[in-house]
Parts: structure tokens; C-alpha cells; sequence
């Protein structure tokens, strides 16, 4: 039974019809109210959620900016006021077909600039855009520059107008308005009639554990070590002795040549003591989870 105050991370596989908040709620009669996360996903979308328990929330930082890789179905000939299929749909009258929408795609991969949906979790001025949208304001919002690696069409559906993708992209990417943009581009109008997220990062839903699965009480499949959370930043082993130090806040001397940025930091069963960060030849302690072994 994996104790509530034990460290950790979750994947959760999020269902449709629910918010990510709703979603990782569910999992605070598992492991208690220290929860946190690493991203959202809009209520009509499902897939991966990285969640953080206990002292490993402290590791949000440290996974936010992921890379994210999607699967999705683009509506052509209609248009939606958030993007989606939850908001007020308007038919174009517009038509398309593979050929175009494949060479549209090019124009979307890259560094891009974007504007995100006014239907969104951004902030403007001090508010959600959501909120300001469902009042029926007017929301101008700022366009922004992301990253999509890859925009691929996997199927085309002449009759019914709906394209089959996947998208690969880097953190902050709406997917709502590459669908939207897209649809623009070939002159029919689109909305992202699903989505499903299949990957953060290293990490893949295919290991994920939905939020009501009784498992999630086991510690087993979806659950994670601190240490496998961080993976991804380089890593060094220390004694006995500086893992005490580093415990209790101390800084540790390393070759002056050693590379800047954080670094997760083990003790010799490579359990996760803190993440430090290391400048000049010191590296100095950020997060601490364990204080170390005597």
C-alpha cells in the first residue's frame, strides 16, 4: 500500500468529459491533499497528466517545460468559438481535401508564432482568458511563439471532412489553434474535434492508470520514484556525508569545470535527495526531499 506521505509521481490517464482538476482531485483518497501537477488538459481532450505527490510536488519546475506528443481529429467546414467541439459550432458551407490540407501542414511546423484560443488558461490582465470569454467579453489575446516539431497527417476522410493527425510540440502549443489555423489555411474553417496526449516528455499514457482505477491504492502500474521523475536531468551520486549536508541545505564543492544548470542529486541507492544548481564549481541545493541516512 503506497502511503500517502510517500513521494512520488502518478501518471493518470485523463478521461473525457472531466476537468484535469476533477482528474487529479479523484487522486487525493489515495495519497492524501499534497498533489500537484505538471500540466492540463482542456475537459474534451484525454490522456497523460504527470502528477506529483507529496514533497515531490516541489519537482513541478522541473517537468513543465516537456515536450508533448498528441493525437487528434481536425473538423473541417466548421468553425467553433473555442476551438473545440464545447463551443458554438457554425458550418462554413467550405470543403477540402487531403492534398491541401497535407501542403497547408508545412506552413505550421517550426518555430510559429500563435495565437492561443480566447477559451484558454491564460492570464490576461490578472484574469483567465476562460473566464473573461464566458462573461462575453471581447478578448484580444497576444500571439505567441512555440515550437511543433512535427504536424503529420495520418488519414483524410473526404466525406465526412475530418483528418486524422499527430503533433508533436514543445510546451505552451495549443493544438485547438494549429486546428483552427489550419482550417483558415485552406479556406474551409476547422476545430479539434478530439485529442488524445500520448507522451511528456520521456513519459507515455501507455503506463498511465486512470483516475478511478482501485490499482492507483497498490503503488504499482502509473506509479513513479522522485528520482524517475527527474530522470531526465543529469545526475550525480553522493556519499553519506554530503547527503547530510545537502540535507540540511549546505553546498557542495565540484570541479570547477563541471556544467552549469540542475542537477538531481542521489544518494548510493539512488534515491532522490535534492536538486541542486550548480554554478562556478558549486552546487547549491534548490529542492530537498530527503535529508539523508546517518
Amino acid at each position: 500500500m503506497t502511503d500517502s506521505t510517500q513521494p512520488g509521481m502518478v501518471l493518470l490517464d485523463k478521461p473525457a468529459g472531466i476537468s484535469s482538476f476533477t482528474a487529479i482531485s479523484r487522486l487525493r483518497r489515495v495519497f492524501g491533499k499534497r498533489v500537484g501537477h505538471a500540466g492540463t488538459l482542456d475537459p474534451f481532450a484525454t490522456g497523460l497528466l504527470l502528477v506529483l505527490v507529496g514533497r515531490a510536488t516541489r519537482l513541478v519546475p522541473y517537468l513543465v517545460g516537456a515536450d508533448k506528443v498528441y493525437s487528434g481529429s481536425i473538423q473541417f467546414g466548421q468553425r467553433s468559438t473555442t476551438a473545440d467541439p464545447d463551443g458554438d459550432l457554425e458550418p462554413t458551407g467550405q470543403t477540402t481535401d487531403a492534398a491541401s490540407v497535407h501542403a497547408a501542414m508545412a506552413a505550421f511546423t517550426g518555430l510559429i508564432e500563435q495565437v492561443p484560443p480566447a477559451a484558454s488558461a491564460i492570464h490576461i490582465d490578472g484574469e483567465r482568458a476562460y473566464r473573461r470569454f464566458r462573461r462575453g467579453e471581447t478578448i484580444t489575446m497576444p500571439t505567441r511563439q512555440v515550437a511543433v516539431h512535427s504536424f503529420q497527417l495520418m488519414r483524410f476522410d473526404a466525406a465526412t471532412q475530418r483528418a486524422d493527425v499527430t503533433v508533436s510540440c514543445g510546451s505552451g502549443t495549443y493544438v485547438r489553434s494549429l486546428a483552427r489555423d489550419l482550417g483558415e489555411a485552406v479556406g474551409a474553417g476547422a476545430y479539434l474535434a478530439n485529442l488524445r496526449r500520448t507522451a511528456v516528455g520521456s513519459f507515455a499514457v501507455q503506463d498511465a492508470i486512470g483516475p478511478d482505477d482501485p490499482a492507483l491504492a497498490t503503488g504499482g502500474q502509473g506509479w513513479f520514484s522522485p528520482a524517475v521523475a527527474v530522470a531526465h536531468l543529469p545526475q550525480r551520486r553522493i556519499n553519506t556525508v554530503d547527503a547530510l549536508r545537502v540535507g540540511h541545505g549546505s553546498q557542495l564543492t565540484v570541479a570547477a569545470d563541471t556544467a552549469p544548470g540542475p542537477y538531481a542529486l542521489l544518494d548510493d541507492d539512488g534515491v532522490l535527495l535534492a536538486i541542486g544548481d550548480c554554478q562556478d564549481g558549486i552546487i547549491a541545493p534548490r529542492v530537498v526531499l530527503e535529508t539523508g541516512k546517518c
